[in-house]
């Protein structure tokens, strides 16, 4: 099995590449060409392309020759959206366009591509988990953005049945190798420094009432793989725990991993008014096509990225 993965060099992409590899798959990343480095060691095939050049990406197509693509790649900052809309908007939607029309040159089986269960917004608690019958409710560009590019999915299913095209709606995913800016590696990397002593015991946060559904990104990939095997063309699912768990759950828990005594300072700064008070969803679905249920538990991820933030800070980085 051939297959090329947009946005392998990311949080997710750098998993399911992983995965695919433990799989004996042969693994292309697409790669910008203003990124390659040549004296890198990558753990995929490199190969050149760019979400909104589609010459680019039938080209790299045509080098792979991918029998399927997953396509994790675009733009996933919400605030970015807000002060760049047109990118995002080109960018995961425009680019979405562009990988199911050099798909259908290269003459590629099977598109995975993944949205977002951001697309939902805020939703009344009543109406949770969010499943197959739960109405979109966007809240922000990049929600729009990822909800064209299902719009466009669903569409090119029907028009060209001989490909098969799948869209995966993830919910919030964690694990070793994410980047600060998400709530869970910014709470560790401070409570690795605090446990280091580099910082006082003192972090500011948001709002900690809101509800989110962590899943960790291992068992994330590897519903992706078994989706582009096992999953219905044409369908939407959602990759999730299936739990509400709070902030202030999460916080929580990696302090007692970190075994510090926090003072906790709400800042007026990362108060968001907007935000979705709860948001969850159900697995059934894809339970049911492919036998998947999430296997890593959350207070095992969190300690795992609690561990590579003190790597991290022994190391001096």
């Amino acid at each position: 099995m051939r297959v090329l993965v947009t946005g392998a060099a990311g949080f997710a992409g750098t998993h399911l590449v992983r995965h695919l590899n433990q799989l004996g798959q042969t693994v292309y990343g697409l790669v910008l060409p203003h990124e390659f480095d040549p004296e890198k060691e990558y753990i995929f095939e490199p190969v050149l392309g760019n979400l909104l050049d589609a010459e680019s990406l039938e080209a790299a197509i045509k080098t792979s020759k991918a029998d399927v693509i997953y396509h994790l790649a675009g733009q996933a900052d919400v605030g970015l959206s807000w002060r760049k809309p047109a990118m995002t908007i080109m960018v995961n939607t425009v680019g979405t366009v562009n990988i199911l029309e050099a798909a259908l040159a290269g003459n590629v089986e099977t598109i995975v591509a993944v949205t977002t269960a951001e697309l939902y917004g805020p939703q009344p608690r009543e109406k949770m988990p969010i499943n197959a019958r739960s109405r979109p409710n966007p809240w922000h560009p990049y929600a729009v953005s990822k909800l064209a590019a299902g719009s466009l999915l669903s569409i090119y299913q029907r028009r060209y049945t001989d490909m098969k095209i799948i869209e995966a709606r993830p919910f919030n995913h964690i694990g070793p190798g994410q980047m600060t800016g998400f709530v869970v590696p910014d709470f560790a990397s401070q409570m690795a420094q605090i446990r280091a002593e580099l910082i006082p015991p003192k972090l500011l946060v948001g709002n900690l009432d809101a509800e989110r559904d962590f899943t960790d990104v291992r068992d994330v990939v590897r519903a992706y793989a078994l989706l582009a095997e096992k999953g219905v063309p044409g369908e939407t699912y959602h990759i999730c725990s299936g739990q509400p768990v709070a902030i202030a759950t999460i916080l929580n828990i990696l302090a007692e991993l970190a075994e510090v005594n926090l003072e906790i300072e709400y800042d007026p700064d990362r108060m968001r008014p907007s935000d979705t008070p709860v948001l969850y969803g159900s697995f059934h679905k894809l339970r049911k096509d492919t036998g998947w249920s999430p296997s890593i538990h959350l207070r095992q991820s969190l300690a795992e990225v609690l561990a590579e933030w003190d790597a991290k800070v022994q190391d001096g980085a």
